[in-house]
């Protein structure tokens, strides 16, 4: 029997357009689609923190798919936040914010959660994996360099562990570096052998 053959009478869709989400999800060997959905609102309570956060986000998106999926598919949705001194880091909205965020990482410690919800017709899971992350010291020449080369405004953060900035400047990780780059293939593979 080959993993996850309890999935053989699914169809995986990958709600995301992260090309880091889809690099993830085929390492677990596993045949899927892409489906994008322009425009999902990706607002939250006030009153929620920490993983409730990146959870309730992923449900809102798996909800925003119901109407479109089939009787045989298994969505997939996931969303990211980084929390550091209390305060969420989401994707910055300008050159400028993202400079600030990798300011507010260097020196510091923060944490990675990734909030994951499996949808199908009959059965929603949610569940979420945290990562702490500790950044050394940036220059400024270094948070330069990194926001003119590369792209931040799409990430959680402003940082993509996968690049020149996770190379340089993460000197300490616990838990999954997937889950940083944004999947948490592990827990996600452990999830979808209960389905």
């Amino acid at each position: 029997m080959k993993p996850l053959e309890n999935l053989q009478n699914y169809k995986i869709v990958l709600a995301s357009n992260s090309p880091r989400r889809r690099e993830l999800l085929s390492g677990l060997n596993l045949g899927y689609t892409v489906r994008v959905l322009p425009g999902i609102d990706e607002s939250y309570p006030d009153d929620l923190e920490g993983a409730d956060i990146p959870m309730y986000i992923s449900r809102k998106k798996a909800d925003a798919y119901r109407n479109f999926m089939g009787e045989d598919e298994l969505i997939i949705t996931a969303d990211t936040i980084v929390c550091i001194h209390g305060k969420v880091l989401g994707k910055p909205k300008s050159l400028e914010e993202a400079k600030a965020m990798l300011r507010e990482l260097s020196g510091n410690t923060h944490q990675v959660i990734t909030g994951v919800c499996l949808t199908t017709k009959e059965v929603q899971r949610t569940f979420s994996a945290m990562t702490q992350v500790t950044f050394d010291v940036l220059t400024e020449e270094e948070i330069e360099f990194y926001v003119k080369t590369y792209q931040p405004l799409d990430k959680a953060g402003a940082y993509g562990v996968q690049e020149w900035i996770g190379f340089v400047g993460v000197s300490k990780l616990e838990g999954s570096y997937f889950n940083v780059m944004g999947l948490p293939v592990q827990r996600l593979y452990q999830e979808l052998k209960k389905l």
